[in-house]
Protein backbone atom coordinates (compact mmCIF):
# COMPACT_ATOMS: atom_id res chain seq x y z
CA UNK A 1 0.00 0.00 0.00
CA UNK A 2 1.26 3.22 -0.75
CA UNK A 3 0.19 6.74 1.42
CA UNK A 4 0.04 10.02 -1.00
CA UNK A 5 -0.74 13.17 -0.02
CA UNK A 6 -1.94 16.43 -1.95
CA UNK A 7 -3.04 13.84 -4.50
CA UNK A 8 -5.69 16.81 -5.65
CA UNK A 9 -2.51 19.25 -6.80
CA UNK A 10 -0.52 19.58 -9.97
CA UNK A 11 2.05 17.06 -9.45
CA UNK A 12 -0.11 14.77 -6.73
CA UNK A 13 -2.76 14.43 -9.47
CA UNK A 14 -0.39 13.19 -12.29
CA UNK A 15 1.71 10.76 -9.28
CA UNK A 16 -1.66 9.15 -8.73
CA UNK A 17 -2.43 8.20 -11.94
CA UNK A 18 1.05 6.66 -13.18
CA UNK A 19 0.88 5.02 -9.37
CA UNK A 20 -2.56 3.35 -10.77
CA UNK A 21 -1.62 2.69 -13.97
CA UNK A 22 1.37 -0.02 -12.79
CA UNK A 23 -1.34 -1.25 -10.55
CA UNK A 24 -0.21 0.16 -7.10
CA UNK A 25 -2.64 0.37 -4.62
CA UNK A 26 -2.83 3.60 -3.18
CA UNK A 27 -3.79 5.49 -0.08
CA UNK A 28 -4.72 9.15 -0.71
CA UNK A 29 -5.42 11.57 1.91
CA UNK A 30 -7.86 14.86 1.22
CA UNK A 31 -9.52 17.28 3.25
CA UNK A 32 -12.66 17.60 0.66
CA UNK A 33 -14.37 15.83 -1.87
CA UNK A 34 -12.69 13.77 -4.23
CA UNK A 35 -13.74 11.96 -7.35
CA UNK A 36 -11.58 9.01 -8.76
CA UNK A 37 -12.26 6.74 -11.38
CA UNK A 38 -8.84 4.89 -11.04
CA UNK A 39 -8.95 1.21 -9.24
CA UNK A 40 -7.42 0.43 -6.25
CA UNK A 41 -7.40 3.82 -4.72
CA UNK A 42 -8.73 4.35 -0.67
CA UNK A 43 -9.91 7.55 0.12
CA UNK A 44 -9.16 9.11 3.68
CA UNK A 45 -10.80 12.12 4.22
CA UNK A 46 -8.46 13.92 6.83
CA UNK A 47 -6.72 17.52 7.84
CA UNK A 48 -3.16 16.63 8.10
CA UNK A 49 -2.96 20.08 9.87
CA UNK A 50 -4.85 18.83 12.62
CA UNK A 51 -3.56 17.27 16.17
CA UNK A 52 -6.76 15.11 16.12
CA UNK A 53 -5.94 13.48 12.65
CA UNK A 54 -5.42 9.44 13.40
CA UNK A 55 -1.97 9.34 11.62
CA UNK A 56 -1.42 5.87 13.10
CA UNK A 57 -4.29 5.07 10.65
CA UNK A 58 -3.29 6.69 7.97
CA UNK A 59 0.18 5.15 7.80
CA UNK A 60 -0.59 1.67 8.52
CA UNK A 61 0.01 -1.15 6.35
CA UNK A 62 1.74 1.41 3.45
CA UNK A 63 5.50 0.67 2.52
CA UNK A 64 5.92 4.06 0.94
CA UNK A 65 4.54 7.22 1.14
CA UNK A 66 4.73 10.02 -1.09
CA UNK A 67 4.67 13.53 0.82
CA UNK A 68 3.34 16.05 -1.85
CA UNK A 69 0.66 18.18 -0.17
CA UNK A 70 1.96 21.54 -0.09
CA UNK A 71 0.51 25.28 0.32
CA UNK A 72 1.37 27.73 -2.31
CA UNK A 73 -1.39 30.85 -1.62
CA UNK A 74 -2.16 31.05 2.46
CA UNK A 75 1.18 31.70 3.97
CA UNK A 76 -0.43 31.09 7.55
CA UNK A 77 -1.24 27.82 6.85
CA UNK A 78 2.46 26.64 5.72
CA UNK A 79 4.31 25.90 8.50
CA UNK A 80 1.27 23.50 10.13
CA UNK A 81 1.51 21.86 6.67
CA UNK A 82 5.02 21.91 5.68
CA UNK A 83 7.00 21.47 9.01
CA UNK A 84 4.07 20.40 11.51
CA UNK A 85 2.02 17.89 9.31
CA UNK A 86 5.41 16.48 7.70
CA UNK A 87 6.99 16.00 11.28
CA UNK A 88 3.88 14.20 12.51
CA UNK A 89 3.88 11.88 9.12
CA UNK A 90 7.44 11.32 9.31
CA UNK A 91 7.34 10.43 13.34
CA UNK A 92 4.13 7.96 12.96
CA UNK A 93 6.15 6.10 10.28
CA UNK A 94 9.26 5.90 11.75
CA UNK A 95 7.81 4.18 14.61
CA UNK A 96 5.56 1.92 12.53
CA UNK A 97 8.29 0.81 10.94
CA UNK A 98 9.80 -0.44 13.59
CA UNK A 99 7.01 -2.22 14.60
CA UNK A 100 5.57 -3.69 11.14
CA UNK A 101 7.63 -3.28 7.89
CA UNK A 102 10.15 -1.11 6.75
CA UNK A 103 8.49 2.55 5.27
CA UNK A 104 10.41 4.50 2.71
CA UNK A 105 9.30 8.21 2.63
CA UNK A 106 9.01 10.59 -0.10
CA UNK A 107 9.14 13.69 0.52
CA UNK A 108 8.50 16.72 -2.43
CA UNK A 109 10.45 19.69 -2.06
CA UNK A 110 11.53 22.71 -4.17
CA UNK A 111 15.34 23.98 -5.47
CA UNK A 112 13.86 26.85 -3.04
CA UNK A 113 15.63 25.62 -0.75
CA UNK A 114 18.87 27.03 -1.93
CA UNK A 115 17.68 30.76 -2.09
CA UNK A 116 16.19 32.56 -5.44
CA UNK A 117 18.08 32.13 -9.13
CA UNK A 118 20.72 35.25 -9.23
CA UNK A 119 21.56 37.11 -12.03
CA UNK A 120 25.10 36.41 -11.66
CA UNK A 121 26.57 32.58 -12.86
CA UNK A 122 25.25 30.56 -9.78
CA UNK A 123 25.22 26.49 -10.41
CA UNK A 124 23.63 24.58 -8.34
CA UNK A 125 23.95 21.29 -6.83
CA UNK A 126 22.53 19.19 -4.12
CA UNK A 127 26.10 20.22 -1.80
CA UNK A 128 25.25 23.89 -2.15
CA UNK A 129 24.33 25.86 1.41
CA UNK A 130 20.97 25.59 2.13
CA UNK A 131 19.44 29.47 2.03
CA UNK A 132 15.98 29.58 1.61
CA UNK A 133 13.83 33.11 1.40
CA UNK A 134 10.01 33.73 1.87
CA UNK A 135 7.68 31.55 4.01
CA UNK A 136 6.97 28.71 1.43
CA UNK A 137 10.38 28.23 0.50
CA UNK A 138 11.24 28.24 4.64
CA UNK A 139 9.02 25.90 5.60
CA UNK A 140 9.31 23.59 3.05
CA UNK A 141 13.22 23.51 3.92
CA UNK A 142 12.32 23.08 7.51
CA UNK A 143 9.76 20.28 6.52
CA UNK A 144 13.09 18.62 4.58
CA UNK A 145 14.97 18.68 7.81
CA UNK A 146 12.44 16.62 9.76
CA UNK A 147 12.39 13.92 6.58
CA UNK A 148 16.06 13.89 6.72
CA UNK A 149 17.54 13.69 10.65
CA UNK A 150 18.45 10.82 12.48
CA UNK A 151 15.74 8.74 13.18
CA UNK A 152 18.04 6.08 14.90
CA UNK A 153 16.91 2.53 13.04
CA UNK A 154 17.15 1.15 9.44
CA UNK A 155 13.68 0.43 8.86
CA UNK A 156 12.77 3.83 7.92
CA UNK A 157 14.74 5.29 5.00
CA UNK A 158 13.43 8.60 3.06
CA UNK A 159 14.51 10.34 -0.51
CA UNK A 160 13.78 14.20 -1.05
CA UNK A 161 13.12 15.65 -4.94
CA UNK A 162 13.60 18.75 -5.04
CA UNK A 163 12.16 19.99 -8.53
CA UNK A 164 12.64 23.53 -10.23
CA UNK A 165 9.70 25.10 -12.18
CA UNK A 166 7.16 22.61 -12.87
CA UNK A 167 4.85 23.56 -15.70
CA UNK A 168 1.99 21.07 -17.87
CA UNK A 169 -0.70 21.15 -19.48
CA UNK A 170 -2.87 21.49 -16.94
CA UNK A 171 -0.99 23.40 -14.21
CA UNK A 172 -2.66 26.10 -12.59
CA UNK A 173 0.00 28.60 -12.31
CA UNK A 174 -0.38 31.31 -15.55
CA UNK A 175 2.95 32.88 -15.42
CA UNK A 176 4.09 31.23 -18.15
CA UNK A 177 0.78 31.60 -20.26
CA UNK A 178 0.82 35.01 -19.50
CA UNK A 179 5.11 35.70 -20.68
CA UNK A 180 4.15 33.56 -23.74
CA UNK A 181 1.13 35.59 -24.04
CA UNK A 182 3.44 38.97 -24.24
CA UNK A 183 5.72 36.94 -26.84
CA UNK A 184 2.40 36.30 -28.83
CA UNK A 185 1.79 39.93 -29.12
CA UNK A 186 5.62 41.18 -29.84
CA UNK A 187 5.65 43.11 -27.02
CA UNK A 188 8.49 41.13 -25.40
CA UNK A 189 12.22 42.09 -25.26
CA UNK A 190 15.55 40.59 -23.34
CA UNK A 191 17.14 42.26 -21.00
CA UNK A 192 21.02 43.27 -21.15
CA UNK A 193 22.73 40.29 -22.15
CA UNK A 194 19.77 37.96 -20.83
CA UNK A 195 19.37 36.70 -25.08
CA UNK A 196 22.62 35.23 -24.89
CA UNK A 197 23.32 34.28 -21.19
CA UNK A 198 20.14 33.77 -18.84
CA UNK A 199 19.21 30.69 -18.16
CA UNK A 200 15.25 29.10 -17.80
CA UNK A 201 15.16 26.49 -15.21
CA UNK A 202 11.58 24.23 -15.72
CA UNK A 203 10.92 20.69 -15.64
CA UNK A 204 8.00 19.01 -17.24
CA UNK A 205 5.50 17.29 -14.85
CA UNK A 206 5.39 14.03 -16.57
CA UNK A 207 9.38 13.83 -15.56
CA UNK A 208 8.86 14.95 -11.89
CA UNK A 209 6.28 12.11 -11.65
CA UNK A 210 9.38 9.74 -13.25
CA UNK A 211 11.67 11.03 -10.91
CA UNK A 212 9.59 10.44 -8.08
CA UNK A 213 9.13 6.95 -8.61
CA UNK A 214 12.61 6.23 -9.19
CA UNK A 215 13.00 8.02 -5.46
CA UNK A 216 9.81 5.71 -3.99
CA UNK A 217 11.34 2.42 -5.69
CA UNK A 218 14.31 2.76 -6.92
CA UNK A 219 16.73 1.15 -3.67
CA UNK A 220 19.86 3.26 -4.46
CA UNK A 221 17.31 6.67 -4.20
CA UNK A 222 17.23 5.92 0.29
CA UNK A 223 18.71 8.64 1.83
CA UNK A 224 19.67 10.61 -0.79
CA UNK A 225 18.53 14.48 -1.80
CA UNK A 226 18.21 15.17 -5.70
CA UNK A 227 17.72 18.29 -7.14
CA UNK A 228 15.49 18.14 -10.67
CA UNK A 229 15.45 20.57 -13.66
CA UNK A 230 15.55 21.02 -17.71
CA UNK A 231 17.25 24.06 -17.69
CA UNK A 232 17.70 25.47 -21.12
CA UNK A 233 18.57 28.99 -22.50
CA UNK A 234 15.80 31.44 -21.84
CA UNK A 235 16.01 32.80 -25.73
CA UNK A 236 15.45 28.54 -26.91
CA UNK A 237 12.14 28.60 -24.51
CA UNK A 238 10.90 32.40 -25.63
CA UNK A 239 11.51 31.00 -29.32
CA UNK A 240 9.61 27.59 -28.36
CA UNK A 241 6.88 30.06 -27.67
CA UNK A 242 7.25 32.39 -31.02
CA UNK A 243 7.05 29.67 -32.93
CA UNK A 244 4.38 27.80 -31.70
CA UNK A 245 2.40 31.14 -31.69
CA UNK A 246 3.32 31.55 -35.05
CA UNK A 247 4.85 35.24 -34.56
CA UNK A 248 8.82 36.56 -35.25
CA UNK A 249 11.47 35.38 -32.91
CA UNK A 250 12.09 38.12 -30.04
CA UNK A 251 15.13 39.95 -31.35
CA UNK A 252 15.15 43.29 -29.31
CA UNK A 253 16.86 44.10 -25.85
CA UNK A 254 17.04 46.64 -23.41
CA UNK A 255 19.97 47.60 -20.79
CA UNK A 256 19.09 46.14 -17.67
CA UNK A 257 20.22 49.34 -15.32
CA UNK A 258 17.78 52.43 -17.05
CA UNK A 259 14.56 49.61 -17.10
CA UNK A 260 14.71 48.56 -13.20
CA UNK A 261 15.07 52.51 -12.54
CA UNK A 262 12.43 53.39 -14.99
CA UNK A 263 10.28 50.76 -13.28
CA UNK A 264 11.14 51.63 -10.22
CA UNK A 265 9.85 55.03 -10.55
CA UNK A 266 6.84 54.25 -12.62
CA UNK A 267 5.61 51.64 -9.92
CA UNK A 268 5.19 54.27 -7.54
CA UNK A 269 2.45 55.74 -9.61
CA UNK A 270 1.21 52.93 -11.58
CA UNK A 271 1.35 49.09 -11.78
CA UNK A 272 3.61 47.89 -14.73
CA UNK A 273 3.60 44.93 -16.41
CA UNK A 274 7.22 44.35 -15.72
CA UNK A 275 8.10 44.26 -11.88
CA UNK A 276 11.56 43.92 -10.59
CA UNK A 277 10.91 40.11 -9.84
CA UNK A 278 10.65 39.76 -13.22
CA UNK A 279 13.56 41.53 -14.27
CA UNK A 280 15.33 39.20 -11.69
CA UNK A 281 13.49 36.23 -13.61
CA UNK A 282 14.63 37.16 -16.99
CA UNK A 283 18.01 38.00 -16.24
CA UNK A 284 18.90 35.08 -14.34
CA UNK A 285 21.73 32.76 -14.49
CA UNK A 286 21.09 30.19 -12.09
CA UNK A 287 21.07 26.71 -13.40
CA UNK A 288 20.50 23.23 -11.11
CA UNK A 289 21.97 20.31 -12.97
CA UNK A 290 20.44 16.92 -12.49
CA UNK A 291 23.75 15.48 -12.29
CA UNK A 292 23.39 13.44 -9.12
CA UNK A 293 19.96 11.91 -10.73
CA UNK A 294 21.93 10.47 -13.15
CA UNK A 295 24.88 8.95 -11.91
CA UNK A 296 22.92 7.36 -8.94
CA UNK A 297 19.31 6.40 -10.27
CA UNK A 298 20.15 6.73 -14.24
CA UNK A 299 17.90 9.44 -14.75
CA UNK A 300 17.16 11.43 -17.90
CA UNK A 301 14.57 14.14 -18.23
CA UNK A 302 12.57 13.52 -21.37
CA UNK A 303 10.88 16.33 -21.98
CA UNK A 304 12.62 19.24 -23.88
CA UNK A 305 10.91 22.61 -22.14
CA UNK A 306 11.52 24.20 -25.99
CA UNK A 307 9.88 21.85 -27.24
CA UNK A 308 7.33 20.63 -25.25
CA UNK A 309 5.96 24.00 -23.92
CA UNK A 310 3.56 23.97 -26.88
CA UNK A 311 1.49 22.09 -24.43
CA UNK A 312 0.78 25.40 -22.66
CA UNK A 313 -1.14 26.61 -25.60
CA UNK A 314 -2.72 24.31 -27.75
CA UNK A 315 -5.71 24.84 -26.73
CA UNK A 316 -5.48 28.11 -28.07
CA UNK A 317 -4.31 27.47 -31.50
CA UNK A 318 -6.94 24.71 -31.60
CA UNK A 319 -9.49 27.78 -31.28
Amino acid sequence: MILLTGAKGFIGSQLLARLCELGHSVRLVTRSSFECDFNGVEIVHADLTSTDTNFDSLLSGCDVVFNCAGEIHNEELMRALHVDATERLVATANRLACKEHPIHFVQLSSVGAYGPARGVVRVVNELTPENPQGTYEITKTIGDSRVAKNRDNQFFTYSILRPSNVFGRSMTNNSLRQLGKIVGKGLFFYIGAAKKKSVATYIHVDDVVSALMLCGFDPRAKGEIFNLSNDCALSDLINGMADVLHVTRPRWSLPEVPLRLMVSLVNRFSALPVTQARIDALVARTSYPSTKLLDTLGFIPEREVPAVICELFVDKQAG
